[in-house]
């Protein structure tokens, strides 16, 4: 039995499904809503190239993916999995995250990682999460951090970008102790009022 079984995962009107081919359509007319491609320091597939990502995620043995839907309509507002899955020390990482522009700055981020990260610490057991990120992707360090991850320091040197630079990686974690506090801090987030 894998460690991480397929699952949808629900909650504010957001739904978390299970990657699959039939998503093609929706996640490159996510992906056109803000030429999320054209940014380069995220892992987004341009149009022409939508099916194939898909393809990697789901042959890729220790990621599982996901699509990030609206639970009533369908619709399809990005992508993100959980990956470099170790289960002998109960141990995700999530990333491979992105949503379409119009979603950005919205619950949607801090929803779909509240779903994430209960289903990691309360239905895996997990003992850490962790999450990885270039370090010139400066939003989604200030999101990380905003999470109440900790920040666990810099890979020098560790991956190609698409535009063929090489990048420096910077990694963050969040224990199983840290998570109540963290859990709390999501719903006090996406409960308080928006101005």
């Amino acid at each position: 039995m894998a460690f991480v079984e397929p699952v949808t995962l629900k909650a504010r009107g957001i739904a978390l499904v299970p990657l699959s081919l039939d998503h093609e359509e929706g996640l490159r007319a996510a992906a056109a809503d803000g030429e999320l491609w054209k940014l380069r320091v995220t892992s987004v597939p341009e149009p022409e190239n939508t099916r194939a990502y898909i393809e990697t995620a789901l042959k890729t043995a220790d990621r599982f993916a996901f699509a990030v839907t609206e639970a009533a309509t369908g619709t399809v507002l990005g992508s993100t999995s959980f990956h470099d899955i170790l289960p002998g020390v109960k141990r995700v990482e999530i990333g491979y995250t992105w949503y379409a522009a119009r979603c950005q700055r919205t619950h949607v981020n801090t929803t779909c990682k509240l779903l994430m990260l209960t289903h990691a610490f309360d239905t895996l057991g997990c003992n850490v999460v962790g999450w990885r990120t270039d370090n010139f992707n400066f939003a989604s360090q200030r999101a990380i951090e905003r999470l109440g991850a900790k920040k666990d320091g810099v890979i020098r040197g560790h991956a190609m970008r698409r535009d063929g630079t090489i990048r420096d990686t910077v990694m963050y974690s969040l224990r199983a102790g840290e998570w109540p506090e963290v859990r709390a801090q999501l719903l006090y987030l996406l409960d308080k009022p928006r101005d």
